[in-house]
């Protein structure tokens, strides 16, 4: 058994793509439109075959505030040096810096940063 996606609801469909292609070399799909319920997707894949889901319908709103449920998306970028290089890029394109990079206390190197939406995003290394 393995996840074979995970689905993310956006505000800024589009601004959300390219920050996922652009960051982490996600290969998006073709967008898929359901007019009459006001879906739109891209399905994004990524190297190692994992894939993401952003969607956007106009009627759903999400608060920016924590809760139960889905915490962090963790990406593996690499090794430690990878995952230093990738938060001085994000942080140097304005993107918000949580958390390290520091190694945690379960042996993990990471760092968390938000993505444009300030959903979580773990970046570790493998």
């Amino acid at each position: 058994m393995r996840i074979e996606h995970i689905g993310l609801w956006t505000i800024d469909l589009e601004k959300m793509r390219e920050f996922y292609e652009t960051y982490f070399e996600a290969k998006s799909g073709k967008p898929y439109h359901n007019p009459k319920k006001g879906f739109r997707s891209y399905f994004l894949t990524f190297d190692s075959g994992s894939r993401l889901e952003l969607m956007h319908r106009e009627d759903i709103k999400r608060p920016n505030v924590e809760s139960y449920g889905y915490a962090h998306l963790a990406l593996s970028v690499g090794d430690e040096k990878a995952v230093d290089n990738l938060v001085d890029k994000l942080k140097a394109d304005g993107y918000t810096l949580m958390d390290g990079p520091r190694t945690t206390g379960d042996g993990y190197y990471e760092a968390v940063i938000e993505d444009p939406e300030g959903n979580l995003i773990e970046l570790t290394a493998e």
